[in-house]
């Protein structure tokens, strides 16, 4: 699943070829993807600007012209991609459609955008921009982890009295917005916290040491271009290489990287997913 660097990343891809630009004619060529499409999305989208393009978490969100904001979920295998842009900001020429190509967006500069969902888990909806914060999915949302409104103080009160584990606190997208499992890991690995600490028995100067790290690591991976470890790409089709700079997701049995350490990196299953951790580091 995209975390907030990967969403960031499509973002940042689509803006040059959508902000400010018309919709000239939008595609819906299925009546789905994890829950139903809005009704006439098709109709409702052709002739509309994007007069901005934003995210929230793991949500790209096209502010219209009418008023109305598109929300866009890329799910586990979702793609946006950019074919034929006349700015010359991107290289690819349209290619000929693809069986899953659900959503595609003509603009009126000649660049198309092209949603393409193999296993259907992403999603599209519309909403009323003025009151876009108290939808369903992003009413119950914590504060964005690069933005003001994350600080030390919220993440120690956040964590008092949480019997939880570290690990599980931070995925708490009430708590805070966007972060997934890769990025917990390697956040708390810099940070020096095993993912099994109870989030209430950490000390408040250690959780509060979490803010600056967790930015830090998400603005690496964000200027990577994201992590491709299945099917992300960015917006021109490429993949993201942040992967190749984990320190601990998906190196089980590797050595440790902090200087002086001889640990090696162990994977253990909570909740359902795999951490990774030096033991020997991460206490």
């Amino acid at each position: 699943m995209p975390e907030l660097p990967e969403v960031e990343t499509v973002r940042r891809g689509l803006s040059p070829a959508m902000e400010g630009v018309v919709i000239q004619r939008a595609d819906v060529n299925r009546p789905d993807l994890r829950w139903p499409f809005p009704e006439r999305m098709a109709e409702r989208l052709t002739g509309q600007r994007v007069d901005r393009l934003r995210r929230r978490s793991k949500y790209i969100l096209a502010d219209l012209n009418s008023g109305e904001t598109l929300l866009i979920h890329l799910g586990m295998s979702g793609r946006m991609t950019v074919s034929g842009d006349p700015l010359g900001q991107f290289a690819h020429k349209h290619p000929m459609p693809e069986k899953h190509d659900h959503v595609v967006f003509h603009m009126a500069n000649g660049a198309r955008i092209t949603f393409n969902d193999p296993r259907r888990f992403g999603a599209m909806d519309l909403l009323s921009t003025a009151t876009a914060e108290d939808h369903k999915l992003l009413s119950v949302l914590g504060p964005e982890p690069l933005g003001n409104d994350f600080h030390e103080q919220h993440l120690i009160e956040a964590f008092k009295g949480k019997n939880s584990p570290v690990k599980s606190a931070l995925l708490d997208q009430g708590i805070v917005a966007g972060l997934g499992n890769i990025y917990v890991c390697e956040a708390l690995y810099r940070g020096k916290v095993s993912p099994r600490r109870k989030a209430g028995q950490i000390s408040a100067s250690r959780v509060g040491a979490l803010v600056p790290i967790i930015r830090h690591v998400l603005q690496d991976a964000i200027e990577a271009g994201g992590s491709s470890l299945r099917d992300f790409r960015q917006a021109d089709g490429e993949l993201g290489y942040f992967q190749h700079s984990f320190d601990v997701y998906g190196r089980e049995g590797r050595p440790c990287r902090t200087g002086g350490c001889s640990g090696e990196i162990k994977r253990i299953t909570q909740s359902g997913r795999s951490s990774f951790y030096c033991a020997q580091c991460q206490r």
